[in-house]
């Protein structure tokens, strides 16, 4: 273990694509691509080192530090393109002496004062049962606990497999016990908390349906609200309100027992971000609901798409304040934003999303436009001693 321990060096994160560090930045990601593509029996979840770094360039308001481990053979690293598939060795990259990235480990935070952290370690499967992710576990929870971060948080996936089920307390979902993942985290003192599913819709969405569930969702909606669209950066004119659900985006789904904390999202905040994205790879597509009488934004939806359209599209945040909820506004959304990417987006392959098993309304919702389950993850949440209480 000591020698594992001293394996771990922690990546500085480059300024740009391309910059000081971006060979190994661009590596851990294709670690965490080929990781996800393992769980999932899919690589529709790969996201590039591009459109990783405006996460990881947001360091003042959603501080995370990034870790990896390096071949202990000698093996070299393949920097930059596609995800290495699951099992890959790199028999085939190109000579160097630096030993290529094997894992990586990722500690998220909130920010200051804030005592919840998300934890993330992925190990490529040929380089399991040696002990690495033992090693980043332990290190990743010492560096949140000297954080002050006593509530720590880890989402993994669990593919299916036969045998007892572990059931999330809320009663919606389940994970194989057997798992070798669900297994590791149970020792370590995580309790499962939530299943979440992945889900994937088809495209092109059925047109009929789409049209058919979005004229339901009007009539129902009637002459008290409106739509508004926009793609890539929000008009001046509903950024305060856009930031406002944002932060509630925290309050207002379904967190099940992981007590996630509220986040903040001031205007600033809310600006810097958008430059973030701006600069990003990828369109984001928005669709909001104006209450007509306040003349506020209730509820939004968003979908971020590469700019290959041989990727998915990845179905962002969907959220309808408490006080409108009853009138399809969410169906309204959805079926909104789908048409706006039909129109302008034409020729990806699919729609993925994640939602809560126990957040049935917006599961009802995907499962009437047409989304299949194709995997679930677990919501994990470890308390330290210190933090232990009523």
């Amino acid at each position: 273990m000591d020698d594992l321990m001293r394996r771990i060096e922690e990546l500085t994160i480059p300024e740009e694509p391309g910059a000081e560090g971006w060979d190994d930045f661009a590596a851990a990601a294709e670690v965490h691509n080929a990781v996800e593509a393992a769980a999932y029996g899919t690589d529709e979840l790969s996201v590039t080192a591009d459109e990783e770094l405006p996460d990881w360039l947001d360091q003042e308001w959603d501080p995370r530090r990034l870790f990896v481990v390096r071949a202990a053979d000698g093996s070299t690293p393949a920097g930059g393109g596609d995800a290495l598939p699951a099992d890959a060795e790199a028999d085939d990259a190109a000579d160097t002496d630096v030993p290529r990235i094997v894992a990586r480990g990722v500690c998220e935070f909130e920010g200051p004062g804030s005592k919840t952290a998300w934890l993330r370690a992925d190990v490529l499967p040929g380089h399991r049962n040696r002990g690495i992710g033992t090693a980043l576990f332990t290190l990743l929870e010492s560096v949140a606990e000297a954080k002050g971060c006593v509530n720590q948080i880890v989402y993994a996936a669990s593919p299916d497999a036969p045998g007892e089920r572990l059931v999330a307390p809320t009663g919606f979902g389940s994970l194989p016990l057997r798992n070798p993942e669900v297994r590791f985290l149970l020792r370590r003192g995580y309790r499962l908390e939530q299943v979440e599913r992945g889900s994937r819709l088809t495209l092109p969405a059925d047109r009929e349906r789409v049209e058919r569930l979005l004229r339901v969702a009007e009539e129902r909606a009637g002459r008290d609200y409106e739509i508004v669209q926009w793609h890539g950066v929000t008009p001046i004119r509903w950024q305060r309100d856009l930031a406002r659900l944002y932060e509630k985006m925290s309050t207002d789904t379904p967190t099940a027992g992981l007590e996630e904390p509220a986040e903040p999202w001031p205007l600033d905040r809310f600006l810097e971000r958008q430059v973030l994205l701006a600069d990003g790879p990828r369109t984001v597509y928005t669709t909001a609901v104006v209450h007509r009488r306040s003349r506020a934004l209730v509820g939004f939806t968003e979908l971020s798409v590469p700019a290959e359209t041989d990727r998915p599209i990845n179905q962002e945040d969907t959220l309808v304040v408490r006080e409108h909820r009853g009138h399809r506004l969410g169906l309204l959304l959805k079926c909104s934003n789908l048409e706006s990417i039909r129109r302008d987006e034409p020729g990806h392959p699919s729609v993925i999303t994640f939602n809560a098993e126990e957040n049935r309304h917006m599961l009802a919702i995907n499962e009437a436009l047409g989304f299949e389950p194709f995997g679930y993850e677990g919501g994990w949440r470890r308390r330290t001693p210190e933090s232990s209480g009523p």
